[in-house]
């Protein structure tokens, strides 16, 4: 295989451990329209289609206009406790920083201001040449659209990129746009769906991730 020369990461699931606060906001949402909490276990299957995908999911409900009011409710409450609990997985700075030589791109479905306040708050902002987050200007994984978005800002050719993350979403965005796929198996995905996709890298925990891509 050619050297990698660009790293492209999801975010939730993958650099960061953000379940219990994006859980936490949901309850607080239900709370809110008088629906009963659900289990944690329940709502981190929810997450990695986008924001509205998550609280559609979770409220199982066809009314646009219920859904859009508890998509608002969600909203603030996310945006004041996305920082309560989360925090990069174990092994993740340590990569960031070795593969310091690299480039290395964000492409995540969550949205922008979300994305910004938790990369800068976690202080890992510096790391990223592109960081890519889901706007009304692109189309969410696993369309291609953001990791080619990406390999033409960076001017990186599909072969010398890989992208990194926990779930389908993640491979079938890489598969489509022509780059390696690496799944991880410590994330909110299952690992065994992950590995019957023909992974070119998989890594159990975050510190696996230092030996891959030298």
């Amino acid at each position: 295989m050619n050297t990698v020369k660009l790293l492209i990461f999801d975010l939730d699931g993958t650099l960061i451990d953000s379940k219990q606060d994006i859980a936490n906001s949901v309850n607080l949402t239900f709370r809110d329209i008088g629906l009963p909490e659900k289990p944690h276990e329940t709502i981190y299957g929810y997450v990695g289609n986008g924001v509205r995908q998550l609280i559609l999911d979770a409220i199982a409900s066809d009314d646009a206009q219920e859904v859009d009011h508890a998509l608002q409710i969600f909203e603030a409450h996310y945006l004041s406790h996305l920082l309560d609990e989360t925090r990069l997985f174990p092994g993740i700075e340590a990569v960031l920083h070795h593969y310091g030589g690299k480039k290395k791109a964000l492409v995540t479905n969550k949205p922008e201001h979300y994305t910004t306040k938790i990369v800068q708050g976690l202080q890992v902002d510096k790391h990223f040449d592109v960081v890519l987050a889901a706007s009304p200007a692109v189309r969410l994984k696993p369309h291609p659209e953001m990791i080619l978005m990406t390999l033409e800002t960076l001017g990186i050719r599909p072969e010398d990129a890989v992208m990194i993350g926990d779930s389908l979403n993640d491979i079938h965005a890489a598969r489509s746009a022509g780059i390696r796929a690496c799944g991880v198996g410590y994330g909110f995905g299952d690992a065994k769906t992950l590995k019957a996709e023909g992974l070119d890298y998989y890594a159990e925990s975050g510190e696996a991730l230092l030996s891959l891509f030298s």
